[in-house]
């Protein structure tokens, strides 16, 4: 008889504290590892519940991961692989997502927001850079540590991505979807996200999303006009930089490399913010455990 997720209190070598999320297909639980004492976020897909396909999706998150490392990523600890369930556990953050950081605060002033968007762009370019497309981007992805540090979460619609290949999938939150999602276009993966960074920035320096709609279809509409409010307490850089991003043409909106360079990303800095560019470190054996 299959193990009910719920009754489970015990992981390997880990200690079920108690749940901290639960989706459609997985339930995330705080744990603590029996010997170390560190907290983790395990991850809890019960086999028993999905189909072959979603099961292999899952697999795919799991080796999208292992191929980034960074600082503002949340990390991938350990994968344990039972009969019953796989068990995905993750870096455990404290402080919450960024849709509840905004949501009490209203939003944040264009220094604050500099800061938390110099982070996401660090982190999407080392994820661009591996071939990996994040395709979720939303406030709800993004949490925030102890100091307040950005880290991007949940990649289970991410996917592979080259220059001379089109994605097809249509896929995403739709407040945070790029227009050629919604008129369901090919697409190769970056503009995508691009668009999605926008909105979020949009939403740190404003309190509220640059399109809405009372539901999907009124949505659609006005992403498609590609019209939104900008206020007049927004510096003209910033403003320049959202024009940029919410580009409804693919073609004529900026890449990372141009938001990179662009003067309100590199306002205070000595110098503009160099598109990253390092060498993949790689996952140790030591850090993925049996998988």
């Amino acid at each position: 008889m299959a193990i009910s997720v719920n009754k489970i209190v015990h992981i390997e070598n880990y200690d079920i504290l108690h749940t901290i999320g639960e989706g459609q297909f997985a339930k995330v639980k705080l744990t603590r590892h029996v010997l170390t004492k560190e907290v983790v976020a395990i991850k809890v897909i019960q086999k028993t519940n999905e189909s072959s396909s979603s099961l292999k999706e899952w697999n795919q998150e799991v080796n999208r991961l292992k191929t980034v490392n960074h600082p503002n990523i949340v990390k991938l600890l350990e994968v344990i692989d039972t009969e019953e369930a796989l068990f995905i556990g993750m870096e455990y953050i404290s402080g919450g997502d960024l849709f509840t950081y905004l949501e009490a605060k209203g939003r944040v002033t264009e220094g604050e927001a500099r800061g938390l968007f110099r982070q996401l762009l660090s982190a999407l370019q080392h994820c661009h850079q591996r071939g990996v497309v994040h395709r979720d981007l939303k406030l709800g992805n993004l949490l925030l540590d102890a100091n307040n540090n950005v880290k991007i979460s949940d990649f289970g619609l991410s996917n592979q991505w080259h220059p001379q290949k089109k994605l097809d999938t249509f896929c995403g939150s739709p407040a945070f979807m790029a227009p050629e999602l919604f008129l369901r276009m090919p697409y190769t993966g970056p503009e995508v996200d691009v668009w999605s960074l926008g909105v979020i920035l949009y939403n740190m320096v404003t309190g509220s999303l640059p399109f809405r709609g009372q539901d999907f279809w009124e949505l659609r509409q006005r992403v498609l006009r590609g019209q939104y409010h900008v206020p007049k307490s927004l510096s003209n850089e910033i403003t320049d930089l959202l024009d940029r991003m919410l580009m409804l043409d693919p073609t004529n909106r900026s890449s990372l490399d141009d938001v990179w360079q662009h003067p309100w990303v590199n306002i205070g800095q000595e110098e503009p913010l160099p598109p990253a560019c390092e060498e993949h470190p790689g996952m140790t054996g030591e850090l993925i455990l049996g998988w």
